[in-house]
């Protein structure tokens, strides 16, 4: 429930897109502010996104934390501080890891802006006994720890870097959550089913297969698949690639091959010319459905 005669703000973390609602009793916060909240870890800084509004504007459910206070220098001074401290806690930890042959790789460190705590973040490919790097971290740093394992998509968005297409990659770039990325994206755009030319930086399908699946399933609907015979001026044809973006339609058969546009493919079917339709594993088997002349 919203919180009377107090206002709502917005904000983000370091390393993260996402987004929280917070209360606050400051009527003059605005987008980039910097402020101190409770997260689940302790008390962090956070960047506000967007202007402070009425409660009545939003619809939380349950009780929200209110906004500590804005951020002052004393506060910005100690969040550069706890970086450097955070190094240090760093390789510690990677030294530790390495007496006791851990298999785990260390990602990232940071403090509570109070220092509470130190959160160490990893990623292994099994479950880590990390009991006694918890007793040598305890003890070398004076404060209390968190492991934190996450997965290699996890990975990916913190660590950042540029994708196949030369932009700074998705997942660190603007989302907020990973959604479900299937192998079927890539056949309804067309690509040729190379497991390793479709995956990312985290070793799992590109996250951009999803931003285009609505446009191609709209594309292709009632389209015949790739590999279906197609009856085109008296002759049969064997229909082997799409390129949507070209508007081109590649048709084979022994004799020859002919291009011809989407549209023109689109008038055949409204013509209620018979195709004979395949099967998704005939249809995986067919060559990469883009092409270009």
């Amino acid at each position: 429930m919203s919180v009377n005669n107090e206002k709502m703000v917005t904000v983000k973390f370091k390393n993260s897109n996402k987004h929280f609602d917070y209360t606050t009793k400051y009527d003059d916060l605005k987008s980039g502010d910097t402020v101190v909240v409770e997260s689940v870890y302790g008390l962090e800084l956070a960047e506000v996104v967007g202007e402070a509004k009425e409660s009545s504007d939003y619809r939380a459910y349950g009780e929200l934390k209110a906004v500590i206070r804005k951020a002052t220098e004393e506060d910005l001074r100690q969040a550069l501080d706890n970086k450097q401290l955070a190094k240090n806690a760093w390789a510690i930890c990677e030294k530790s890891i390495a007496r006791l042959n851990l298999e785990m790789n260390l990602i990232d460190t940071s403090y509570t802006l109070d220092r509470t705590k130190a959160i160490f973040v990893y990623v292994a490919d099994e479950r880590v006994d990390f009991r006694e790097l918890l007793k040598d971290l305890s003890a070398a740093l004076r404060c209390r720890i968190e492991l934190r394992q996450v997965g290699p998509r996890d990975k990916a968005k913190m660590v950042g870097g540029l994708g196949a297409c030369g932009n700074e990659t998705c997942c660190s770039r603007y989302m907020r959550d990973f959604d479900v990325i299937s192998i079927n994206m890539a056949k309804n755009q067309m690509l040729a089913l190379n497991i390793q030319k479709l995956s990312g930086q985290c070793g799992k399908l590109m996250c951009c297969l999803r931003n285009e699946d609505d446009i191609y399933k709209e594309l292709r609907k009632d389209l015949p698949k790739l590999n279906s015979q197609i009856k085109y001026k008296d002759k049969l044809y064997r229909l082997t690639g799409i390129n949507f973006l070209a508007n081109q339609v590649r048709l084979d058969n022994r004799e020859e091959a002919l291009t011809i546009t989407v549209d023109d493919l689109r008038t055949l079917l409204k013509q209620a010319v018979t195709t004979v339709e395949v099967s998704d594993d005939e249809e995986d088997d067919a060559e990469a459905g883009e092409f270009s002349e």
